[in-house]
């Protein structure tokens, strides 16, 4: 273990001591990931190897096989935080590197600080160009040029959602599907409509603080904001398992009543993708004021080429150090091996990514492929169980108060605490569904509806015609229903309204067993009951 760790700092006060006068952090940080991004593409610290390694280019069975995610990212699973901590890693030590970069650090965008609240992205990862060295070079964290193909061979997605040499990530409102010439065409007319980059991001970041802020409005006034709430309120979830996955979280809630069910750290952290890549806030009479938007964080297929990805994940293993402090979980995780989370069952709704297979159980000593130690061996949750063992710390940020079960009320205006009921959603087919989505509740309150919660589903481009998908890809969801909503009969949902935007559709109901595709005429049903 090193003798003093790294720490892993703020990227708003890295940025705000830039803004100061103090330019080192920022620079060593611009040359560290300018220096990544330019190594030939097969060194293996390459940032187009190591981007490469949460989804495509596809590898294994899933390089063709719907069955497999082609990917090697786990999602919906109990090594979600732990992968994601390994990946963050391995970054690391291909910054450090870069010459003159040895004692860089990841950075984390604090997501939930009063700055992101109000304003989205901190603006260093979203400025055009940065000055470093005498030179006015690309924002290194802005996006990332392929320097080779992306061609995704998966029968229905090839060649869809394959990417060219040459192509630059994108990010809200603009588009990045390109595979097809008629794909290439719409892109085309659909980012002529967004031709000026300040512009964009003004957009941008108005969209990431609306999910982060949106919330039911009571007696008038706005009420805490659904993704922030997700991010404190999963630092409650009582054990490792629930904490870590949507798969456990969605198993537990199912058979809990509001006011006992938990949010797992995946499901905020889904939010984040989707804002970034491309999905406005569902509201009730707009599904989507910029239809089109098509971001590569919006998908897993392309996530990880993105580098505000990194930025992103900083804060998540964040939030999970958080826990652990919480819990007193520093040192030692335990999983539930029952639980659906901790396999690839029927009951679990992610197929088997890379080098793994469908019924395989997870446990602590699992290999989170395709990361290896320093002696060749495979790393596994319980070797990055302490992250002092792995070399770093963090920096003060705006959980921190969360870290201790000294303070119980983990949110001062929580009005799901408040609830008794809920929403539950299920049924929904993800086999017959582009891409990611948003499954979004409105209820009665105050005479009206109003938004309730989303739930963002991270998925992948296509899955449909799989025999495997199709025996176990239902999404589900709870949403914890406000004290002020207008009651309905239990069973029923009377006063509530479900809708599920995706890439192409919209699917609306208010009854249980019951929906109406407004655009959509092949979609799935889905069952919507208040409980």
């Amino acid at each position: 273990m090193p003798a003093t760790p790294g720490v892993r700092r703020s990227l708003t006060a890295i940025q705000a001591e830039y803004d100061a006068g103090d330019k080192e952090a920022l620079e060593l940080l611009m040359r560290a990931w300018k220096g990544v991004k330019e190594l030939d593409e097969a060194d293996p610290r390459s940032f187009f190897t190591i981007g490469g390694y949460h989804g495509e280019p596809f590898r294994d069975q899933g390089a063709t096989d719907r069955k497999w995610w082609g990917g090697y990212c786990e999602h919906g699973t109990v090594l979600f935080p732990t992968w994601h901590r390994a990946y963050l890693l391995i970054l690391e030590q291909a910054l450090q590197t870069i010459p003159g970069c040895d004692g860089v650090m990841l950075a984390y965008w604090d997501e939930t600080s009063p700055e992101s609240l109000a304003g989205g992205l901190p603006g260093a990862l979203t400025w055009e160009t940065f000055e470093l060295d005498g030179e006015t070079i690309p924002n290194p964290l802005r996006s990332f040029v392929l320097p080779a193909a992306i061609v995704d061979a998966v029968v229905g997605d090839d060649p869809v959602y394959s990417k060219p040499a040459g192509y630059e990530t994108v990010r809200y409102p603009l588009s990045g599907l390109v595979g097809t010439e008629e794909d290439a065409k719409e892109t085309a007319i659909h980012n002529a409509r967004f031709p000026d980059h300040d512009t964009n991001v003004g957009l941008l970041d108005q969209n990431v603080a609306t999910w982060l802020t949106g919330a039911p409005v009571v007696d008038g006034q706005p009420t805490g904001g659904f993704v922030h709430q997700k991010f404190v309120r999963c630092l409650s979830a009582p054990t490792y398992t629930l904490f870590s996955n949507t798969t456990s979280m969605k198993h537990y809630n199912n058979t809990h009543a509001a006011g006992q069910q938990v949010v797992a750290l995946e499901s905020p952290h889904n939010s984040i993708h989707l804002a970034i890549g491309g999905f406005d806030v569902p509201t009730l009479f707009d599904a989507s004021p910029i239809p089109g938007a098509n971001g590569d964080m919006g998908e897993n297929d392309t996530a990880g080429l993105d580098p505000v990805f990194y930025f992103h994940h900083c804060f998540i293993d964040y939030t999970f150090w958080t826990w652990q402090r919480r819990h007193g979980s520093t040192q030692a995780l335990e999983i539930d091996a029952s639980d659906p989370g901790a396999g690839y069952t029927t009951a679990n709704p992610n197929p088997p990514p890379a080098g793994r297979e469908p019924g395989e159980p997870l446990d602590l000593g699992t290999a989170l492929n395709p990361f290896t130690a320093a002696d060749g061996t495979p790393m596994t949750s319980a070797d990055v169980t302490d992250i002092a063992q792995l070399g770093y710390a963090y920096g003060p940020g705006s959980l921190d108060a969360f870290a201790t079960t000294e303070r119980a009320a983990l949110l001062e205006e929580d009005v799901v605490g408040a609830a008794t009921r809920s929403v539950h959603v299920e049924g929904l087919d993800r086999s017959t569904l582009r891409g990611s989505f948003v499954i979004s509740a409105f209820a009665e309150v105050d005479g009206k509806l109003e938004a309730i919660g989303h739930e963002a589903v991270l998925s992948r481009w296509q899955v449909e015609g799989c025999a495997n998908c199709m025996q176990h890809l239902d999404a589900a969801a709870d949403f914890p229903l406000p004290a002020a909503a207008r009651a309905s009969a239990e069973g029923t949902a009377d006063g509530v309204e479900v809708r599920v935007t995706t890439r192409e559709h919209l699917l609306a109901g208010r009854e249980v067993g019951a929906f109406a595709a407004l655009a959509a005429p092949a979609a799935p049903s889905f069952t919507v009951e208040v409980r």
